[in-house]
Protein backbone atom coordinates (compact mmCIF):
# COMPACT_ATOMS: atom_id res chain seq x y z
CA UNK A 1 0.00 0.00 0.00
CA UNK A 2 2.74 2.41 0.46
CA UNK A 3 3.95 2.09 -3.19
CA UNK A 4 0.67 3.70 -3.98
CA UNK A 5 1.15 6.78 -2.23
CA UNK A 6 5.11 6.66 -4.39
CA UNK A 7 3.37 6.42 -7.46
CA UNK A 8 0.75 9.10 -6.77
CA UNK A 9 4.13 11.24 -5.74
CA UNK A 10 5.69 10.69 -9.07
CA UNK A 11 2.22 11.17 -10.80
CA UNK A 12 2.52 14.83 -9.46
CA UNK A 13 6.57 16.09 -9.55
CA UNK A 14 7.20 13.63 -12.66
CA UNK A 15 4.34 15.46 -14.42
CA UNK A 16 5.35 18.90 -13.66
CA UNK A 17 8.34 19.73 -14.77
CA UNK A 18 8.18 22.85 -15.95
CA UNK A 19 6.94 24.13 -12.49
CA UNK A 20 9.62 21.72 -11.15
CA UNK A 21 12.06 23.67 -13.39
CA UNK A 22 10.56 27.12 -12.26
CA UNK A 23 9.98 26.02 -8.54
CA UNK A 24 11.54 22.84 -7.45
CA UNK A 25 10.90 23.11 -3.45
CA UNK A 26 7.27 23.45 -4.31
CA UNK A 27 7.29 20.17 -6.23
CA UNK A 28 8.35 18.07 -3.55
CA UNK A 29 6.21 20.21 -1.39
CA UNK A 30 3.19 19.12 -2.98
CA UNK A 31 4.73 15.44 -3.97
CA UNK A 32 4.98 15.34 0.14
CA UNK A 33 2.14 15.83 0.85
CA UNK A 34 0.63 13.26 -1.21
CA UNK A 35 2.49 10.41 -0.09
CA UNK A 36 1.13 9.78 3.21
CA UNK A 37 -1.63 8.01 1.69
CA UNK A 38 -0.13 4.94 1.43
CA UNK A 39 0.96 4.56 5.46
CA UNK A 40 -2.42 5.88 6.43
CA UNK A 41 -4.09 3.28 4.44
CA UNK A 42 -1.93 0.12 6.05
CA UNK A 43 -4.24 1.63 9.26
CA UNK A 44 -2.48 -0.56 11.93
CA UNK A 45 -2.61 1.81 14.73
CA UNK A 46 -4.69 1.34 17.99
CA UNK A 47 -6.01 3.36 20.70
CA UNK A 48 -3.58 3.82 23.50
CA UNK A 49 0.31 4.44 23.33
CA UNK A 50 0.41 1.97 25.77
CA UNK A 51 -1.54 -0.63 23.35
CA UNK A 52 1.05 -0.75 20.90
CA UNK A 53 2.58 -3.23 22.69
CA UNK A 54 -0.22 -4.63 24.44
CA UNK A 55 -1.71 -5.59 20.87
CA UNK A 56 1.67 -6.59 18.71
CA UNK A 57 -0.31 -10.35 18.17
CA UNK A 58 -3.50 -8.69 16.81
CA UNK A 59 -1.81 -6.45 14.33
CA UNK A 60 0.24 -9.56 13.27
CA UNK A 61 -2.44 -11.72 12.61
CA UNK A 62 -4.65 -9.28 10.88
CA UNK A 63 -1.31 -8.67 8.53
CA UNK A 64 -0.70 -5.31 8.94
CA UNK A 65 3.32 -5.54 8.40
CA UNK A 66 5.05 -2.85 7.50
CA UNK A 67 9.15 -3.15 8.24
CA UNK A 68 9.92 0.33 9.36
CA UNK A 69 7.25 0.23 12.02
CA UNK A 70 8.28 -3.10 13.41
CA UNK A 71 12.32 -1.25 13.80
CA UNK A 72 10.13 0.28 16.54
CA UNK A 73 7.45 -1.83 17.67
CA UNK A 74 9.66 -5.31 18.60
CA UNK A 75 12.58 -3.72 19.88
CA UNK A 76 9.89 -2.50 22.59
CA UNK A 77 8.18 -5.41 23.12
CA UNK A 78 11.35 -7.44 24.12
CA UNK A 79 12.61 -4.41 26.02
CA UNK A 80 9.59 -5.02 27.98
CA UNK A 81 10.01 -8.48 27.95
CA UNK A 82 6.58 -9.35 25.78
CA UNK A 83 8.47 -10.97 23.24
CA UNK A 84 11.78 -13.08 23.09
CA UNK A 85 14.78 -11.52 21.74
CA UNK A 86 14.56 -14.05 18.68
CA UNK A 87 11.67 -12.42 17.23
CA UNK A 88 13.30 -9.55 16.36
CA UNK A 89 15.34 -11.02 13.22
CA UNK A 90 12.43 -13.64 12.77
CA UNK A 91 9.70 -10.67 12.03
CA UNK A 92 12.09 -8.31 10.11
CA UNK A 93 13.50 -11.11 8.05
CA UNK A 94 9.81 -11.89 6.95
CA UNK A 95 8.40 -8.57 7.05
CA UNK A 96 11.69 -7.64 4.71
CA UNK A 97 10.91 -10.50 2.02
CA UNK A 98 7.27 -9.46 2.15
CA UNK A 99 7.50 -5.70 1.48
CA UNK A 100 10.25 -6.34 -1.16
CA UNK A 101 8.04 -8.64 -3.01
CA UNK A 102 5.14 -6.44 -2.92
CA UNK A 103 7.02 -3.28 -4.04
CA UNK A 104 8.92 -5.20 -6.60
CA UNK A 105 5.36 -6.65 -8.18
CA UNK A 106 3.84 -3.08 -7.56
CA UNK A 107 6.81 -1.61 -9.29
CA UNK A 108 6.33 -4.33 -12.25
CA UNK A 109 2.73 -4.74 -12.90
CA UNK A 110 0.86 -1.36 -11.99
CA UNK A 111 3.43 0.99 -12.29
CA UNK A 112 5.36 -0.06 -15.91
CA UNK A 113 3.58 -2.91 -17.07
CA UNK A 114 0.51 -1.12 -17.37
CA UNK A 115 1.66 1.88 -19.04
CA UNK A 116 1.19 4.37 -16.71
CA UNK A 117 5.13 5.90 -16.36
CA UNK A 118 6.82 4.55 -19.27
CA UNK A 119 6.41 7.60 -21.23
CA UNK A 120 7.89 10.98 -20.73
CA UNK A 121 7.89 12.96 -18.60
CA UNK A 122 7.49 10.32 -16.49
CA UNK A 123 10.19 8.03 -17.38
CA UNK A 124 12.67 10.69 -17.16
CA UNK A 125 11.96 12.09 -14.08
CA UNK A 126 12.18 8.29 -12.64
CA UNK A 127 15.13 7.97 -14.09
CA UNK A 128 16.72 10.71 -12.75
CA UNK A 129 15.13 10.75 -9.53
CA UNK A 130 16.62 7.20 -8.90
CA UNK A 131 20.28 8.74 -10.30
CA UNK A 132 19.69 11.31 -7.44
CA UNK A 133 18.68 8.78 -4.82
CA UNK A 134 21.22 5.58 -4.93
CA UNK A 135 23.81 6.89 -7.60
CA UNK A 136 24.58 10.40 -6.12
CA UNK A 137 24.77 10.48 -2.28
CA UNK A 138 27.55 8.90 -0.40
CA UNK A 139 26.94 5.60 1.47
CA UNK A 140 27.16 7.57 4.68
CA UNK A 141 24.86 10.34 3.55
CA UNK A 142 22.17 7.82 2.73
CA UNK A 143 22.50 5.84 5.80
CA UNK A 144 22.14 9.48 7.30
CA UNK A 145 18.66 9.82 5.59
CA UNK A 146 17.66 6.79 6.72
CA UNK A 147 18.06 7.94 10.31
CA UNK A 148 15.89 11.17 9.71
CA UNK A 149 13.33 9.34 7.62
CA UNK A 150 12.73 6.68 10.42
CA UNK A 151 12.47 9.15 13.51
CA UNK A 152 9.76 10.57 11.41
CA UNK A 153 7.89 7.64 10.42
CA UNK A 154 8.17 6.04 14.25
CA UNK A 155 6.85 9.36 15.47
CA UNK A 156 3.92 9.55 13.26
CA UNK A 157 3.50 5.68 14.24
CA UNK A 158 3.52 7.01 17.94
CA UNK A 159 1.18 9.90 17.87
CA UNK A 160 -1.43 7.51 16.02
CA UNK A 161 -1.53 5.11 18.94
CA UNK A 162 -2.98 8.19 21.03
CA UNK A 163 -5.72 9.05 18.64
CA UNK A 164 -9.01 7.34 18.86
CA UNK A 165 -10.64 8.03 15.99
CA UNK A 166 -9.78 7.57 11.75
CA UNK A 167 -9.64 11.91 11.40
CA UNK A 168 -7.26 12.10 14.48
CA UNK A 169 -5.08 9.28 13.08
CA UNK A 170 -5.11 10.54 9.59
CA UNK A 171 -3.88 13.85 10.58
CA UNK A 172 -1.08 12.26 13.10
CA UNK A 173 0.20 10.27 10.53
CA UNK A 174 0.16 12.70 7.97
CA UNK A 175 2.75 15.40 9.03
CA UNK A 176 5.48 13.68 10.11
CA UNK A 177 5.70 11.65 6.35
CA UNK A 178 4.84 15.15 4.35
CA UNK A 179 8.36 16.38 5.68
CA UNK A 180 10.64 13.13 5.29
CA UNK A 181 9.33 13.12 1.87
CA UNK A 182 9.40 17.03 1.21
CA UNK A 183 12.85 16.79 2.58
CA UNK A 184 14.39 13.76 0.58
CA UNK A 185 15.21 11.39 3.42
CA UNK A 186 15.31 7.75 2.34
CA UNK A 187 12.73 4.95 3.37
CA UNK A 188 14.04 1.70 2.47
CA UNK A 189 10.22 0.10 1.77
CA UNK A 190 9.75 3.26 -0.29
CA UNK A 191 13.07 2.62 -1.83
CA UNK A 192 12.04 -0.51 -3.00
CA UNK A 193 9.13 0.73 -5.23
CA UNK A 194 10.92 3.73 -6.35
CA UNK A 195 14.73 2.62 -6.96
CA UNK A 196 13.57 -0.71 -8.68
CA UNK A 197 10.87 1.09 -10.76
CA UNK A 198 13.71 3.29 -11.90
CA UNK A 199 16.09 0.43 -12.78
CA UNK A 200 12.75 -1.08 -14.53
CA UNK A 201 13.25 2.27 -16.65
CA UNK A 202 16.32 1.53 -17.36
CA UNK A 203 18.38 4.40 -15.01
CA UNK A 204 21.84 3.90 -14.58
CA UNK A 205 22.32 2.34 -11.11
CA UNK A 206 24.47 0.28 -9.93
CA UNK A 207 24.79 -1.05 -6.86
CA UNK A 208 21.48 -0.96 -5.11
CA UNK A 209 21.88 -2.97 -2.71
CA UNK A 210 25.16 -2.70 -1.25
CA UNK A 211 25.01 1.04 -1.43
CA UNK A 212 21.24 2.20 -1.20
CA UNK A 213 19.22 -0.80 0.67
CA UNK A 214 22.01 -1.65 3.05
CA UNK A 215 22.46 2.15 4.38
CA UNK A 216 19.13 3.03 4.62
CA UNK A 217 17.83 -0.05 6.41
CA UNK A 218 20.84 0.78 8.97
CA UNK A 219 19.82 4.16 9.32
CA UNK A 220 15.70 3.26 9.29
CA UNK A 221 16.84 0.98 12.31
CA UNK A 222 18.99 3.63 13.80
CA UNK A 223 16.12 6.07 13.60
CA UNK A 224 13.67 3.45 14.84
CA UNK A 225 15.73 2.97 18.17
CA UNK A 226 16.13 6.50 18.86
CA UNK A 227 12.37 6.55 18.97
CA UNK A 228 11.75 3.12 20.74
CA UNK A 229 14.05 2.94 23.20
CA UNK A 230 13.45 6.19 25.16
CA UNK A 231 9.88 5.64 25.18
CA UNK A 232 10.25 2.34 26.35
CA UNK A 233 12.88 3.91 29.54
CA UNK A 234 11.39 7.19 29.53
CA UNK A 235 7.45 6.33 29.14
CA UNK A 236 6.01 3.27 29.39
CA UNK A 237 8.92 1.78 31.86
CA UNK A 238 6.41 3.39 34.61
CA UNK A 239 3.24 4.27 32.75
CA UNK A 240 1.05 3.88 36.14
CA UNK A 241 3.24 6.09 37.37
CA UNK A 242 1.91 8.62 40.50
CA UNK A 243 -1.41 7.59 39.40
CA UNK A 244 -0.96 9.64 36.42
CA UNK A 245 -3.04 7.48 34.31
CA UNK A 246 -5.89 7.12 36.67
CA UNK A 247 -6.06 10.59 36.93
CA UNK A 248 -6.43 11.05 33.14
CA UNK A 249 -9.42 8.59 32.83
CA UNK A 250 -10.85 9.88 35.52
CA UNK A 251 -11.16 13.27 33.64
CA UNK A 252 -11.81 11.88 30.57
CA UNK A 253 -14.74 9.78 31.84
CA UNK A 254 -15.93 12.99 34.00
CA UNK A 255 -15.78 15.12 30.84
CA UNK A 256 -13.15 17.91 31.88
CA UNK A 257 -13.32 17.45 35.90
CA UNK A 258 -11.05 15.64 37.47
CA UNK A 259 -12.33 12.88 40.03
CA UNK A 260 -12.72 14.44 43.72
CA UNK A 261 -11.90 11.13 44.81
CA UNK A 262 -8.58 11.48 47.41
CA UNK A 263 -6.67 8.84 49.34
Amino acid sequence: MLSFGGLLDFIITGGSPSLSAANPGLVKVLGGFVFPVGLVMYAMFVHEPYAILKEIHRIVLQGFELLTSNLMIFPMAVLKGMLPWWSIPVNWVIVTFGNLVGSLFFAGVLAKADGLVVADPYASYIRSFVVAKAVTPAWYQIFLRGIGCNWLVCIAVWQATGASDTMSKTISIWFPIWIFVACGFDHVVANMFSLPLGIMLHADVSYYIKKSLIASYLGNIVGALLVAVPAVYFYLGDYKAGGLVDAEEARKHSNGSISSQKK
